[in-house]
C-alpha cells in the first residue's frame, strides 16, 4: 500500500510529536517531515517529497504567517494544504482557502484528520474547482476599480509586456500610458507594475500586511 506522505508545519514541538504518533498509527498515512517555522517549511517544500501539508495558521508572534507560507508553497509546487489550527476567526478561514487550502480543521477536531487527509488526497477535484472559481472572483474583486482602458493596460503588464510594447500594441502616447499606469498603481495601492501583478496574483492577501498610508506612485512609470 502506498502511504499518503504528510508534512507538518507547526511551531509547537509537543503538538508535532503527538499528532505524528496519532497519524502514523494509520496504515495509509506517514509523517515524512516537520517544520517549526515558515522558512523551514519553504525549504522542505523544495527538497522533500510529500503529498499533503498540515499547516498551523500562526507559526510565530508576527501574525498569520501560516497562510502566507501556504501561498508560497503553492508557487513552488502544487500541494494540498489542510489548515490545522486553533484560530476560528471567519476571515482567517476565508483567507486560508484563498491561499489554496483545501480544508480547514480546528485542532480540537484532530480525530477527523485521517479522513480529511484521505479526502484531500483522493478526491480533490470538487474543492479544487471551487478554489479556482474563488481565486477568479478574488482577482476580479481586486481589479474592479480599474476602468476598461486601465484594465486593458493592466492585463498586458501582467502578461509581461514592457511600456514601449504596450504603447505600440494599444496605439497610446507615452504620456497617456504613463498617466494610466500611475492611476492603476494608485488604485491598487502599490508602487510598481510588478507589485501590482504580485498583489493581484496573491489574491489580495498582501493588502492585509500593508500600512493604511497612501502609496506614492512613480512619476516615470514602470516596465
Amino acid at each position: 500500500m502506498n502511504r499518503i506522505r504528510l508534512l507538518l508545519v507547526e511551531d509547537d514541538p509537543d503538538w508535532i510529536k503527538a499528532i505524528s504518533a496519532f497519524l502514523n498509527r494509520e496504515e495509509d498515512l506517514l509523517v515524512v517531515g516537520a517544520a517549526a517555522s515558515a522558512d523551514e517549511a519553504i525549504r522542505l517544500a523544495r527538497t522533500l517529497d510529500f503529498d499533503v501539508v498540515l499547516m498551523d495558521v500562526h507559526l510565530s508572534e508576527t501574525g498569520r504567517d501560516g497562510i502566507y507560507t501556504a501561498m508560497e508553497m503553492q508557487e513552488i509546487r502544487p500541494v494540498r494544504v489542510i489548515m490545522l489550527t486553533s484560530d476560528t476567526d471567519e476571515r482567517t478561514m476565508t483567507d486560508a482557502f484563498t491561499a489554496g487550502a483545501v480544508q480547514y480543521l480546528e485542532k480540537s477536531r484532530f480525530a477527523e484528520l485521517p479522513q480529511s487527509i484521505r479526502a484531500a488526497y483522493h478526491h480533490p477535484g470538487a474543492m479544487e474547482a471551487l478554489l479556482k472559481e474563488f481565486a477568479r472572483l478574488k482577482r476580479e474583486e481586486q481589479l474592479q476599480s480599474l476602468t476598461p482602458a486601465e484594465r486593458e493596460v493592466y492585463d498586458l503588464i501582467e502578461q509581461g509586456y514592457t511600456h514601449p510594447q504596450i504603447e505600440k500594441r494599444l496605439y497610446k502616447a507615452e504620456s497617456t500610458l504613463k498617466n494610466q499606469v500611475n492611476k492603476i498603481l494608485k488604485k491598487l495601492r502599490v508602487r510598481s507594475g510588478k507589485e501590482a501583478v504580485d498583489k493581484v496574483r496573491r489574491k489580495g492577501l498582501l493588502s492585509q500586511r500593508e500600512p493604511e498610508a497612501h502609496f506614492e506612485t512613480r512619476q516615470n512609470g514602470e516596465e
